[in-house]
């Protein structure tokens, strides 16, 4: 009986590349992600509590205006919290903000659910708004982003708008320290 051989020797060095992909490319990666506070100045943090418990501590990063792309908002969790809920909160804010009809919510809900992990606490998610739209980091490493700019700018007004829930945590955003 004659022996078939499946994988040729062409077919076996194409498989071996395709294994070896990974290797290759998650340096490409590392290099090009960024810091998103690069070229940006430290402001203000402050914490956000909801009945008392300490939900996350946020810290911003700005040029001379910190209302205006690009900043970065760095949030280090301090509970568990599940991606889902995130972006129902984000949702909750924006929509009490008047930011957004219903079926742009509905839009900007699905793809921050699909974008947003569950976290613990030490994790942190940064939000880069870029005048494009806003740029996700999980732990320092790249989450996604959502190449939107009203999304990004109804994002960033959850922490930065005049309106927001929470105008305490807004005024120890937007303190710059002392020179």
């Amino acid at each position: 009986m004659a022996k078939i051989e499946i994988f040729s020797a062409p077919r076996r060095r194409l498989l071996a590349a395709l294994a070896a992909l990974p290797l290759v490319v998650r340096p490409i990666v590392a290099l090009a992600s960024t810091d998103p506070t690069t070229g940006l100045a430290r402001w203000g943090s402050g914490e956000f509590r909801r009945f008392g418990f300490l939900v996350y501590e946020a810290t911003l990063w700005a040029g001379d205006d910190p209302q205006r792309p690009p900043l970065a908002l760095k949030l280090t969790y301090r509970r568990n919290i599940a991606g889902q809920a995130i972006a129902e909160a984000s949702v909750k804010e924006i929509r009490q903000l008047g930011l957004a009809d219903e079926a742009t919510l509905k839009r900007w809900g699905l793809q921050m659910t699909a974008l947003f992990p569950d976290v613990k606490p030490g994790d942190q998610i940064t939000g880069h708004y870029r005048a494009e739209g806003a740029e996700f980091r999980f732990n320092d490493r790249p989450l996604g982003r959502l190449d939107d700019p009203a999304f990004a700018r109804a994002f960033f007004a959850i922490w930065l708008d005049p309106k927001t829930s929470a105008p305490d945590l807004r005024a120890a955003l937007l303190k710059r320290p002392a020179a």
